[in-house]
């Protein structure tokens, strides 16, 4: 899901390129129609991603819109996160980074969360925690690892 804004047709234009499909929407405005947005693609079998965290943040902490979109779609939650060695911090509320040329770059991707159509507003809850935990993990060894990128512990190619 990506805002109206020209960060996030930036972002969408982006991400498209990964094999994303951009979905207009916020999770402050509009926040119903961006998630049928998000399950239409879903059926049109496109993989979609958002931020957890929301346009307004606070940073790194899972909204509800994740869970309620794996609920009715009956597609896993999963997680993953980017962490760059060497980059330049824009002072935005969520940090954004810009890689430096030839920084190291590790991404960890979560396992996957299904949710249940039939899933009670507690396990909603539940899940949302889970998802929550996933993202510590993801971020925490994508962060203290990314260094090591490379190096024998994480070569650059396997055999």
């Amino acid at each position: 899901m990506s805002s109206n804004s020209y960060d996030g047709e930036y972002m969408g234009r982006i991400i498209h390129k990964f094999g994303f499909v951009a979905v207009k929407g916020s999770s402050t405005r509009n926040a119903v129609r961006a998630l049928l947005g998000l399950r239409r693609a879903l059926g049109e079998g496109w993989t979609v991603a958002f931020t957890l965290d929301g346009p307004r943040g606070p940073r790194h902490k899972v909204k509800p819109g994740p869970v309620a979109l794996a609920r009715s779609s009956g597609v896993p939650l999963t997680m993953y996160h980017a962490a760059v060695d060497k980059a330049w911090v824009l002072h935005t509320w969520d940090r954004l980074m810009i890689p430096a040329p030839f920084s190291r770059v590790l991404v960890r991707v979560g396992k996957l969360i299904p949710v249940p159509a039939d899933a009670s507003d507690e396990d909603v809850e539940r899940y949302s925690a889970e998802l929550q935990a996933s993202l510590d993990r993801v971020c925490t060894f994508a962060e203290e690892n990314v260094a090591k990128v490379g190096s024998q512990e994480f070569p650059l190619f396997r055999k």
